[in-house]
């Protein structure tokens, strides 16, 4: 069973480039699938890494 439900939006302590801290999570699971919400950038992240950076979760409906 997975963290965090597909559609939650996280906030991660370090920013991306484009400065945006806020993540939607488009896929769970071992690897976690993310869409950055400021340029639409997506990335692949280990579920142990991904928990070490998630600062606050907001459930996506």
């Amino acid at each position: 069973m997975s963290e965090y439900e597909e559609g939650s939006v996280l906030t991660l302590k370090k920013k991306h480039p484009c400065g945006s801290r806020e993540w939607k999570v488009m896929r769970a699971g071992w690897e976690y699938r993310l869409q950055c919400t400021g340029c639409s950038h997506i990335m692949l992240m280990r579920r142990e890494q991904l928990l070490k950076l998630v600062r606050k979760v907001e459930s996506g409906g």
